[in-house]
């Protein structure tokens, strides 16, 4: 085992990552490259947030999805102190990429996937967090994976209506300001996306699953089971009517002669 001094190299703090809580560094550890998370240094040494920053590790620590950020572990490192140790994710955050007019049409189509896959993972694993933002939305410097960072800090035993609803807003306030100020049309996504940015809860998509469906242009599995019973009912009349015991029909012989008389 490497000495310590050896374990940490290249650490440099990242000031337009930080977080409200929290600095962000870039750093090796044993050469390769991480990030660390760190209680800012007002807040060190407070009982409170010292709790936050344990409590943040054990949620997200068992979380495993391509498209967020993964915890590997949550140690002291020197000169900065106890940090959460996660996978580098060095790139572009959804914000600069804004500002920068740096948005292109793949971008949008990894938050129609990625992003939308990223939240359901979430919901499905009850994980609070603070409003998505574009800022924490990251498309990696090399392939452009989409990846998101800062996603939750406790995991309850199910998540309210309404966060679950905020979840869909927030997709649908990012999704919107991305599709106007990169120019990308798109009518079908603005269309899902306004719906998703109501104002009014009741407006929106149900739940994440019906977001999808829209998304992927297909209809509610209630609308198919309706359409599968009433196709099966048809087909069972087709066979009746085709059977021995199909209804008998008067020959028209003898309709004829009821008809003379």
């Amino acid at each position: 085992m490497k000495p310590t001094e050896e374990r940490w190299t290249e650490i440099e703090h990242l000031p337009k990552w930080d977080e409200e809580f929290y600095d962000v560094y870039t750093a090796k550890k044993y050469g390769k490259w991480v990030m660390l998370k760190t209680l800012k240094s007002e807040y060190k040494g407070i009982p409170e947030y010292e709790a936050m920053i344990e409590k943040e590790f054990d949620t997200r620590y068992n979380l495993a999805h391509p498209h967020i950020v993964m915890i590997n572990d949550f140690e002291e490192v020197p000169g900065i102190g106890r940090c959460i140790i996660t996978d580098d994710v060095y790139g572009d955050s959804l914000r600069s990429l804004l500002d920068e007019n740096k948005v292109r049409r793949e971008h949008v189509e990894k938050l129609k996937t990625q992003f939308l896959s990223a939240l359901e993972y979430i919901q499905a694993n009850h994980i609070t967090h603070l409003p998505i933002r574009s800022e924490r939305i990251i498309f990696t410097e090399n392939i452009g994976n989409l990846k998101l960072i800062d996603v939750g800090f406790e995991q309850r035993p199910a998540l309210t209506p309404e966060q679950a609803s905020d979840d869909i807003r927030n997709f649908g306030i990012i999704v919107l300001e991305t599709l106007n100020k990169s120019g990308i049309n798109d009518p079908q996504l603005r269309k899902i996306a306004e719906k998703c940015a109501d104002a009014d809860r009741r407006h929106r998509y149900r739940d994440i699953h019906d977001l999808r469906l829209a998304i992927e242009n297909r209809r509610s599995n209630h609308l198919y089971i309706a359409i599968i019973a009433f196709l099966t009912v048809m087909i069972a009349i087709l066979i009746w009517l085709s059977s021995p015991y199909k209804p008998a029909i008067p020959e028209m012989q003898e309709i004829e002669t009821s008809d003379q008389r």
